[in-house]
C-alpha cells in the first residue's frame, strides 16, 4: 500500500495545486506516520539534505547570473557574439543560440538565460523578419541549454544526489551542450535561407575588436569559472563565490550599470529563487530517504533485471519516464525524486553514473520547453505576452532536434565521456 502512495499521493496533491515542496514533504510525512517510523527522523533528514557542500554553489551561481543579466555583462556578451556572426543570413538567430550557450555557462539557470538573452535579442529578431513565434520559441528552447552546460544547477543537484564528482559531471556536459547548439544552429540557418531573412551588417575586424574590448571584462567571467575549476585552482563551489564577487566588481565599478540599491534588489531576487530551490531540496530529502528505505529502488532494479531487456531498452524506457516527468516538474524536483530510483537501475546495467547524469540533464532540458507545462514556455509567455498555443507550435522543430540529440547522447557514450576520459 505504501508503495502505491509514493506515486498516487504526489499526483493527487499536484492536481490540487500544492507547491512542489509541500507535495514532497506532505507525501513523506503521511507515509512516515502511517508506517510507524519515529517522527523525529524528519528533522534529521530535512536539514541533513541541505548539509551538502556542493549545494552552496546554487545560491552563488543564481546571484552571479542575476548580476550578469542586469549589470551590463550579458548585454556585452550578446553584442560581442553579434559582431562575430554578422553578415550571415540568420546571424541574429545564431547569436541567440551562442549567447544562450555562453550565458548558460556563466549562470547555470535556464529561466535566467531566457530572461537575459530574451530581453536583449527579442526586439531585434522580431524586427528583422524572423516573426514573433519563431523568435520567442528560439529564445525559450535555446535557454534550456543551461541545464546541460556547466555550471548547471541541475547537475549540481544530481552530483549531490548520486554522490558523483561535480567536476567530472561538469566536464561530461560540455560536448553534448555544444553538439545541441550546433544542431539548432544548422536548423536556424536553413530556416533563415528559406524565409529569406534579411542579412545583417557584415563582419568587420574593427567591429569585432571594439566589441571584444568592450566585452573583455564580461568574458573574463567564463575564464574565471572554467579556468579556475579545470585548472585545479578552486572547486566549483568556490568558483561560484568568486564569480559573484567578480560580477559585482565589473557591474558596479567597471561598467557602472548598477547602484548599491540595485544590488540589494538583485540579491533579494536571487535569495527568493534560491529559497524556492532549497525548499524543494529539503522536501525531497524526506521523500527520497523514505523511498530508499522502503526498498523500492532495489525492487525496481530486480524487476528490470528480471525482464532481461538489456541496456538499450532500459535506457529508452528511462528516457520516456524522464521526458514525461521533466515536462511538468522543475529539474531540481525531478532529479531529487527520480535519481534515487534511476541511478541504481543504470548502475545495474553497467551504465556510468556520469554518462547517465548527462542523459538525465538532457531529458530535463527538453522538459523545460516541452508542452504543455515546460517552464521556459511559461517564462517566455509572461515575458513576451505571446499566446501559449503559438509557442507550442513554434517549439516543435527544436523538440525534434533535441530528441535526436538525446538518442545520440544516450547510445553513443563517448559523446559525454570523451572529455572526462581525457582528463583522467
Amino acid at each position: 500500500m505504501s508503495h502505491i502512495l509514493f506515486i498516487v499521493l504526489p499526483i493527487v496533491l499536484l492536481i490540487l495545486g500544492l507547491p512542489i515542496f509541500l507535495v514532497l514533504l506532505t507525501t513523506g510525512l503521511f507515509i512516515l506516520l502511517t508506517s510507524g517510523t519515529p517522527a523525529g527522523v524528519v528533522q534529521t533528514v530535512l536539514f541533513g539534505s541541505l548539509g551538502s557542500y556542493p549545494l552552496v554553489a546554487i545560491p552563488f551561481f543564481i546571484l552571479a547570473g542575476e548580476i550578469m543579466g542586469q549589470g551590463g555583462i550579458a548585454k556585452r556578451i550578446v553584442a560581442w557574439v553579434i559582431s562575430i556572426v554578422g553578415g550571415v543570413r540568420g546571424s541574429l538567430a545564431l547569436a541567440t543560440i551562442a549567447s544562450s550557450e555562453i550565458f548558460g555557462a556563466m549562470s547555470g539557470s535556464s529561466v535566467g538565460c531566457v530572461a537575459a538573452v530574451g530581453r536583449l535579442l527579442f526586439p531585434a529578431l522580431r524586427d528583422n523578419g524572423y516573426g514573433d513565434r519563431f523568435a520567442v520559441s528560439l529564445i525559450a528552447c535555446s535557454g534550456a541549454i543551461a541545464i546541460i552546460i556547466p555550471p548547471s544547477i541541475a547537475m549540481i543537484i544530481y552530483a549531490v544526489t548520486a554522490q558523483q564528482s561535480l567536476t567530472v559531471l561538469f566536464t561530461a556536459g560540455i560536448i553534448p551542450a555544444i553538439m545541441i547548439g550546433v544542431m539548432e544552429a544548422a536548423f536556424v540557418l536553413v530556416y533563415a535561407r528559406i524565409k529569406v531573412v534579411p542579412v545583417t551588417d557584415k563582419t568587420r575586424w574593427k567591429n569585432i575588436a571594439a566589441a571584444t574590448k568592450d566585452a573583455g571584462w564580461a568574458l573574463g567571467t567564463i575564464g574565471i569559472i572554467f579556468g579556475g575549476i579545470y585548472g585545479g585552482i578552486f572547486t566549483p563551489t568556490e568558483a561560484a563565490g568568486i564569480a559573484v564577487v567578480y560580477s559585482v566588481v565589473i557591474a558596479k565599478f567597471v561598467y557602472r550599470e548598477i547602484t548599491w540599491l540595485d544590488l540589494g534588489r538583485i540579491v533579494m531576487s536571487a535569495a527568493n529563487l534560491t529559497t524556492q530551490i532549497l525548499l524543494i531540496v529539503a522536501g525531497a530529502g524526506v521523500y527520497s530517504w523514505l523511498l530508499t528505505t522502503s526498498g523500492i529502488p532495489q525492487q525496481l532494479v530486480n524487476y528490470i533485471s528480471a525482464l532481461d531487456a538489456g541496456p538499450v531498452v532500459t535506457l529508452l524506457l528511462m528516457n520516456i519516464i524522464l521526458l514525461f516527468v521533466g515536462s511538468f516538474l522543475e529539474p531540481p524536483a525531478a532529479i531529487l525524486i527520480l535519481a534515487p530510483l534511476c541511478v541504481p537501475v543504470a548502475e545495474a546495467m553497467h551504465i556510468s553514473p556520469i554518462h547517465f547524469g548527462v542523459i538525465f540533464a538532457v531529458n530535463l532540458s527538453i522538459g523545460m520547453f516541452m508542452p504543455p507545462f515546460g517552464l521556459n514556455i511559461f517564462a517566455a509567455h509572461l515575458m513576451f505576452k505571446m499566446p501559449i498555443t503559438k509557442i507550442y507550435k513554434g517549439v516543435i522543430p527544436y523538440l525534434v532536434i533535441n530528441l535526436i540529440a538525446l538518442m545520440i547522447i544516450t547510445y553513443v557514450p563517448i559523446v559525454s565521456m570523451a572529455l572526462p576520459n581525457l582528463l583522467k
